[in-house]
């Protein structure tokens, strides 16, 4: 009987919600605790805790991956005014995603996981898309006001020394709304550096879209930052490395990628990426084809998958329907987070079952195991659409050819 693979340092696992959460709890007793002797520091993330906890616990979670150095986490509701009714919520709390990145001031890269029998709905892509996307600020760390008469908004800025600017916003004829958000110097700079960094490990080309000629102040101070960081310290490692660096308005950007073969890293700011992940993600195949993890510029990393909480699925799962929920982007969540773990604590032989598990993770869709979301799109013969359990069971048994060959 083959020992257990002993873990030395925990991940920081963060449980979320709904459909998320019941494949969270499977994929961990189907394929990780039959074969690893798993270690994490456990924080609920799901909603009614968040609300027991007035969202404390969200934040406790970001500082554990600060101390242990690597995460993985469930998907977890944001929520809305539905939302709030629903779980009977004291207030609207903000994205945790939001909150945990602005604590780590990280980068999210997200890349599309590619199978032989999908291919992506733009025909000129032959290569992976990574998203590099800023995950600090802008709307997701805005101030929002409702606006119910004629007035004036105004934006002020008052110094430590008491001095002050001032500009009008806004003269409201009637009612409107308002919304004010930030950005800081140093977590730009941040991002830029781990887009370069990233660009320079995956030898990939490194585009940068935003919208300077409208925000002539906020975009283009991102796009100044990162101009003096490559000129000055990566332009010759870049040349060295045969790769480029570009800017470009984001709406160009997105013309060309459309027309390109694919295989850069395109760095965009926080909404641009949120939005533009999820279309290189549904081009690819799937949103729950997507890889993610948030890279702290401290060295920290927080895994994830990139969709939602399959809120559908889940109300199915309630009415005891069964549901064909697609795992892979979990999957490999708990894949990245446990060869991170390996690789920092020097545990080959865990590094090698997260890879051999992403391997047979892969197998299954190739072999045509599929999800009723990959039917639609797989090409070549389908063997069987599986329901939720039923595909983690079929990448359990080539999870364990695999271990076998190894």
């Amino acid at each position: 009987m083959n020992l257990k693979i002993t873990m030395q340092n925990p991940l920081v696992e963060m449980d979320g919600d709904e459909m998320t959460r019941i494949i969270w709890q499977q994929i961990k007793e189907i394929l990780l605790t039959p074969f690893i002797d798993l270690k994490t520091e456990y924080y609920d993330l799901g909603l009614s805790h968040r609300e027991k906890t007035a969202d404390q616990i969200t934040l406790e979670a970001a500082e554990a991956v600060k101390k242990y150095g690597v995460g993985v986490k469930c998907a977890t509701i944001t929520p809305n005014a539905e939302r709030v009714k629903e779980y009977g919520l004291r207030e609207m709390y903000k994205s945790p995603n939001g909150t945990i990145r602005a604590i780590l001031d990280g980068t999210v890269f997200r890349k599309p996981i590619l199978v032989k029998n999908i291919q992506p709905l733009v025909k000129t892509w032959k290569k992976p898309i990574t998203i590099a996307r800023h995950a600090y600020g802008d709307i997701y760390k805005d101030v929002e006001l409702r606006i119910s008469q004629p007035g004036k908004v105004e934006l002020v800025y008052t110094a430590e020394d008491g001095t002050t600017e001032k500009k009008v916003v806004h003269q409201f004829p009637g009612a409107g709304v308002v919304m004010g958000m930030h950005n800081l110097d140093k977590s730009i700079a941040s991002f830029a550096r781990a887009c370069f960094n990233y660009a320079l490990d995956q030898k990939q080309d490194l585009w940068f879209s935003a919208k300077d000629t409208i925000s002539k102040t906020y975009d283009h101070t991102f796009k100044d930052l990162f101009q003096e960081i490559f000129a000055t310290e990566y332009q010759e490692r870049f040349a060295a490395a045969g790769i480029k660096y570009f800017y470009t308005l984001i709406d160009d950007a997105v013309a060309r990628i459309m027309r390109s073969e694919g295989g850069m890293v395109w760095a965009c700011k926080n909404y641009d990426g949120d939005v533009m992940s999820d279309m290189i993600a549904s081009s690819f195949g799937s949103l729950a084809m997507m890889t993610s993890v948030l890279v702290s510029p401290q060295g920290q990393f927080l895994y994830e998958a990139a969709h939602g909480t399959v809120q559908r699925h889940y109300y199915r799962h309630l009415q005891g329907e069964e549901t064909s929920t697609n795992s892979m982007a979990t999957i490999f969540a708990w894949s990245g987070a446990l060869a991170k773990r390996g690789e920092i604590d020097n545990l080959p032989q865990l590094v090698a079952f997260a890879r051999s598990l992403e391997t047979a993770a892969l197998k299954t869709v190739e072999e045509g195991y599929v999800t009723k979301d990959l039917a639609a799109i797989a090409e070549g013969p389908v063997q069987e659409v599986v329901n939720t359990g039923r595909f983690l069971e079929e990448v359990k048994s080539r999870l364990e050819t695999v271990l076998k060959q190894n």
